[in-house]
Formats: C-alpha cells, sequence, structure tokens
C-alpha cells in the first residue's frame, strides 16, 4: 500500500484563497481571473503575507530576473492586482505600497476616514 501523497499547500489570507500549484486564486469564494504575472505576484505577496516584500524581490521572483533601474512593471502589476482583488473583496484594502520599499499584502476593511482615491505613491 502506498503512502497518500501530501496535498499541495494552500495559501490563506481572510478570504483570500490562493493555490499555486494549480494556479487558481479565490476571494470570498469567487474564482479570480488573474495574468500569469499577477498570479505570480498574488503568490509571492501571500507567502509573505503581513511582511513587506521589495521590488526588487517580486520581480526576481515573478519575472525571474534582475530588476532594471526605471522598470515599473512591478507597479504596474501590483495595480492591476490590486483592483481585481478590491472589486471581489469590496470595502477591503488588499495591497498596500510602502513608498521606497515595496508591497505589502494585508487584508484591512475601508473605514470611513480612508480617502476614497488609490495614489500608488502613497503608503497606504
Amino acid at each position: 500500500m502506498h503512502a497518500a501523497a501530501s496535498p499541495d499547500p494552500v495559501l490563506r489570507v481572510g478570504e483570500l484563497e490562493v493555490r499555486p500549484a494549480e494556479g487558481l486564486a479565490h476571494a470570498a469564494g469567487r474564482t479570480l481571473m488573474l495574468s500569469v504575472r499577477e498570479f505570480g505576484l498574488l503568490v509571492a505577496l501571500v507567502g509573505r503575507a503581513g511582511h513587506i516584500v521589495r521590488r526588487e524581490d517580486l520581480y526576481r521572483q515573478v519575472w525571474g530576473a534582475e530588476l532594471r533601474r526605471g522598470d515599473r512593471s512591478v507597479d504596474v502589476y501590483v495595480h492591476k492586482l490590486r483592483v481585481k482583488l478590491e472589486e471581489a473583496l469590496p470595502g477591503v484594502r488588499s495591497i498596500h505600497t510602502h513608498v521606497g520599499f515595496g508591497y505589502r499584502l494585508e487584508l484591512e476593511p475601508i473605514t470611513s476616514d480612508s480617502h476614497p482615491f488609490h495614489n500608488e505613491g502613497t503608503p497606504r
């Protein structure tokens, strides 16, 4: 008799569930439609939820190369991912920008004193 293989890890943060081996992500039970880069960023951020992940580290993990000076790819794709997460989880702020450092994934309710507009250059 063979021992059952251990299931692939499922990463969870609040109502967000990511299955890296399957290439699937769900928010509040709904499947997220993500590009390969968006999914890679989500896996990287969920794997370090609550911690700031440097842009250079995200680029290295998702793109498989060193971040070149002036390359804004990480910022563009984080913005796309943030929009999709916040559409799927209304009332929840998901990816926080730490200017000069990187990004942090942490699901936090948007409060009435939160600014209604997103500004990529402002810590969130």
